[in-house]
């Protein structure tokens, strides 16, 4: 009998239970396993997207963008069509058009849009209820008609600036590399979690936040070259700032906290265009 128990506990571990050894081995092997394929895909992503680098041709600064610029114009004009279905076609009144293209074209005349290179076109669109204005990549620029009809010449000049800003900066390019990356960064997490689903659910809110933080960093930059190009055009660039007024009043102060929002807060903006108006009063 006492030889027995010795030869039990060297052949069992001393637990009673011949699998208790094995089964740790296993999941602690899976869990490495995990482990490792997620951080040679993080790796990867990381290798992927500080790699991919480009010089924007206005700013000069190097940008981690997803296209290049011929890909740009051409996925703006294959989604304009679908993009303006979405918001009940195009306006049907060709003098209003007319009007949106004067304002347009006197911002793209000036010496800094030409620098892009890109064949701006500005459409307003029909919807009489979303208040809204948006800028595909490659130069294709919309307004609904629910804003367009808040605004003056200088206020509509204000908001199409910020969307040639938006296409200046190459913000959509930028937008879906940096989508990519975060991404590609949080499935990686989810893979080396082994199924955690606690990890997984944190590592989505984290990514969430981070492209959301990005949205609002664009937004200032748009406003900062909105300003710029009005002031370039002859446009008074405190209508900017009116502008800001417009869009709080329809959102009736009921407002995302700015953290949790794609957009800065419209007393963030009015400061930051206040600045820029100061940087380039002397253009």
């Amino acid at each position: 009998m006492l030889g027995s128990n010795r030869q039990r506990g060297r052949y069992y571990g001393g637990t009673g239970d011949p699998y208790d050894r094995r089964g740790r081995g296993a999941g602690t092997s899976r869990f490495k396993l995990f482990l490792i394929i997620g951080l040679a895909m993080a790796a990867f992503q990381a290798f992927k997207y500080y790699t991919n680098t480009q010089i924007n041709a206005v700013t000069g600064e190097t940008q981690r963008v997803q296209w290049s610029t011929d890909e740009e114009i051409q996925l703006g004009l294959q989604s304009r069509p679908q993009m303006a279905q979405q918001y009940g076609g195009l306006y049907p009144d060709q003098r209003a058009q007319d009007f949106v293209d004067k304002v347009g074209q006197r911002l793209v005349n000036t010496k800094t849009a030409k620098l892009s290179g890109y064949p701006y076109e500005f459409h307003l669109l029909a919807d009489p209820n979303v208040i809204n204005a948006f800028a595909l990549p490659g130069g294709q620029c919309f307004i609904t008609f629910a804003l367009f009809n808040k605004l003056n010449e200088d206020q509509l000049a204000g908001v199409l600036g910020h969307e040639v800003g938006h296409v200046i900066e190459r913000h959509g390019a930028e937008r879906m590399a940096k989508s990519g990356f975060i991404q590609g960064i949080v499935q990686s997490v989810m893979i080396g979690a082994g199924g955690d689903q606690s990890i997984a659910q944190i590592a989505n809110v984290v990514g969430n936040y981070a492209s959301m933080k990005y949205g609002r960093d664009q937004e200032l930059e748009s406003d900062n070259w909105g300003v710029k190009l009005m002031i370039e055009s002859g446009y008074d660039p405190k209508a900017l700032i009116g502008v800001m007024d417009i869009l709080e009043e329809a959102s009736g102060g009921n407002r995302t906290p700015e953290f949790q929002s794609s957009h800065p807060s419209p007393e963030n903006r009015r400061e930051k265009i206040l600045e820029a108006i100061e940087k380039y009063k002397n253009l």
